[in-house]
Order: structure tokens, then sequence, then C-alpha cells
């Protein structure tokens, strides 16, 4: 198409100048200006044919990682859904790995399609890039929040961004040992621990708690995915928290690695006692709104209103200074975020693998909030990984009032980055 419109900028420039060769026998006539306004207005039709491209983006479900799905909902929202495409990965992707690959290699059948945003990046997507790319190299390929191996993934992405589990790792603990807890209690299972980055968290928190002189606990929880479902694995948790508190004191902190524990470990936090300093993922809307019974359906979308709402519960309860999250869903501004950044970089106002516009692009949609991050280091061979970044926000406690706690303005020790 672009070349069509410039061989008609060609021709009518032609025919404007066979004009003003005529007319110059008759009068001197100066049609410079009308020249480069026509070449103005063509180049404009090229950019508004440049702009007709679609964007996919690929999550969970509502019931397994709603914030996701809703950062996805509010950017197609923004631009329109003849240009953002949204699709579904499945809720037991472990077992369902081809519909999963399937799913996001349909959405490059799509002639219009520019780029494809999975967030979170699950098991099944650096296969379902590759094959992307074998079709339709043209595709960005982004993920969010892999549970792959960074450096595979990075292999098949072109950009790759998760939050910063070497940061974390340290300034999560940091932060307990702060607030005065004495023990850090992290609940997973095998097939998260089997993941790079949270594997390296755990040693990263572990490492942690021996130089602030905390205990490091580990506790396993049913993984959701499995036969038990999401109502098992909530079970579960509801069943031991009570046990857990009883055991390691109120001054023990709690860490899950999965979304689905989240809700029931905060309700009974709340309940018996114990820290919580932020989630694996962390929001105002992961866990709190079920475990507090609140209905946000008057603030959604505006993560302010709905902080000061959770707050005011928390405050309630009794769980002043001990719970905390960050002020805007990481998984909510991933989701829109890395797809704002894919069309920056689409439209020629970015560049992709910069960090600083990369946090631009999250920025519209946390537009208080500080972040920090840096390119992923390969433990094992201490290479920084160009395309690939970790990325972080500033700890928010909840209390009245409440209070960020700093963390993205300090400076992790340089030993945690090779941690493993």
């Amino acid at each position: 198409m672009k070349k069509i419109i410039r061989m008609l900028l060609a021709l009518s420039m032609i025919v404007v100048f066979s004009a003003t060769v005529f007319a110059a026998s008759v009068e001197t006539i100066d049609l410079g200006d009308d020249i480069e306004d026509a070449a103005d207005e063509t180049e404009e039709a090229v950019e508004a044919v440049d702009a007709d491209y679609h964007i996919g983006i690929v999550t969970g479900s509502v019931s397994q990682s709603e914030d996701d799905r809703r950062g996805a909902e509010a950017f197609q929202e923004m631009y329109g859904e003849d240009r953002v495409i949204l699709a579904i990965y499945p809720d037991n992707f472990t077992e369902e790995l081809e519909t999963t690959i399937q799913t996001i290699v349909n959405l490059s059948d799509d002639p219009q399609m520019k780029a494809i945003i999975v967030n979170q990046a699950i098991p099944g997507t650096t296969e379902a890039f590759r094959q992307i790319k074998e079709r339709r190299p043209d595709i960005i390929c982004i993920a969010g929040e892999s549970h792959e191996d960074l450096p595979e993934i990075g292999s098949a992405a072109d950009l790759v961004c998760n939050n910063d589990f070497v940061a974390r790792g340290y300034l999560i603990i940091r932060t307990a040992h702060e607030l005065g807890c004495d023990t850090f209690v992290h609940i997973s299972f095998p097939r998260h621990l089997s993941y790079e980055t949270m594997s390296r968290r755990v040693a990263i928190m572990k490492a942690a708690c021996e130089e602030f002189g905390m205990q490091f606990v580990m506790e396993s929880a049913p993984d959701p995915t499995t036969d038990v479902g999401v109502p098992g694995a909530q079970a579960y948790i509801l069943e031991h928290v009570p046990e857990w508190v009883e055991k390691y004191g109120t001054n023990s902190a709690y860490f899950c690695t999965n979304d689905a524990h989240t809700e029931p470990l905060l309700k009974q936090l709340l309940e018996y006692g114990g820290y919580f300093i932020e989630a694996d993922l962390p929001s105002p809307l992961m866990g709190y709104p079920g475990a507090l019974g609140l209905d946000l359906t008057e603030e959604a979308g505006d993560f302010e209103k709905i902080l000061a709402k959770v707050e005011e519960a928390v405050v309630e309860k009794g769980g002043a200074g001990r719970f905390g999250t960050w002020a805007y869903s990481y998984g909510y501004t991933v989701s829109a975020g890395l797809a704002q950044h894919a069309m920056n970089v689409i439209d020629g106002v970015s560049e992709l693998e910069d960090i600083d516009d990369i946090a631009k692009a999250y920025e519209v949609f946390s537009p208080n909030a500080q972040w920090n991050g840096s390119s992923y280091t390969n433990a094992d061979t201490g290479v920084k990984l160009e395309n690939v970044f970790l990325v972080y926000q500033d700890t928010y406690i909840m209390g009245d009032p409440g209070r960020f706690m700093g963390s993205t303005s300090i400076e992790v020790p340089e030993k945690y980055f090779t941690t493993k």
C-alpha cells in the first residue's frame, strides 16, 4: 500500500511540475510550498496506513490472573477492539501445552498483527514465539513475567520483562526486618520452585535472612493447576495458616508464589496475626478484595481509589503497619504497559530495548509510581542479556497513614545478583 501511495505522489509531482513549466511561459509561479504540502499530506496518509495494525495480548483467565486480564482489557478499551485482539490461555496450562502454544500462535494468522504480548509467559510461550518468528518474523514478540528460564525465552522473544526477583528477594526481606519481623515463611510448590526466577529468589531470600538475623522457613502448598484445582489449594491455605502463625509467632512475615494462594493467606493473617510485605505479583487487587469482602466496582480502574479503600479496610481489621502492596497492580501494568511499549516502538517513538522507554510506557498506567530495574544477569556466566529486563515498584505498607518504604532508592548489594 505504501508503494502505491508513493507512486501516486510521484505522479502527482510530475503533473504539478509539468503544469508549472507550462504556466511559467505566462507568469512566474512558486509552487515549492504547494509541493511540500502535498508531500506532507501524502506522508500523513502513509503514516495512517502504518497505524492500521493490530496488537495481540494473551493472558490467563480472570480466575487465575485477574489483574493481567484487566490490564489487557483496559488497553483494548483505550485503543478499540478493532486494533487490540485478546486471547486467554488455558487455566490448566501445564496439562494443555499444545493448546497454550496454539492459542498464542493463532494470533499470527492475522495479516495486520504487528506485536504479540504474553503475560504471564507460561510454559509453551518460547515455542510459540519460535513458531511465530518462522512464519512472521515481522511480528514483535514480547514476554511479560516469564515462567520459563529467562535465557531460554530471551532467545525467542524480542523483549522479556519480569519482576525483579533479584532485587525484590533482598528488599522484601529487608522491609520485613525494618517492620520488626524475626521469621520469614515462604510458601510454594515444586513446579514453581523449578523455575530459575523463583529458585534464585529463594536463595536470595535465605541469604538476606542470614544478613538480617532472621529465620527462613519453607512451607509447601498444593499447586492449583493439579487435580485439587484452585478451590483445593485455597482450602489448604485457609486450614494451615492458623497452625503456621501459632508455630512461628505473630512477628512472622509470609510470602506465597501463587496468585490463587494469596487471598486465603491474607484472610487468615488478618484474622490470626502475621505480616504480608507484598504479593509475588503485587497489587491492591491481588487477594485483598476477596480477603476483606470489598466491592470495588465503583473504583474499577482507579488504583488510587482502590488502594485507599483497601487500606481503610485493612486498618479497620487491625492490620495497620503489617500489610503491604504496590500502589499500582503489577500484572495490570505489565499487560497494558508492554502493549503500549510495543505500540510506541511500531510508531517509531520508542526503542524496543530501552529501559527508560519501557518505564515511560508503564507509567501511562501507573502515573504516580516509582519504578526501578536493570538488565537480567545470568548467574552462571555473569553475562547481561540486552533484551531481558527486571523491574520493580516501591513497596507501600498500609496504615493510618500508610507509607512507601523507599525500596526503589535502596542499593541492592552486588553479591545478590549472582546468588543462586
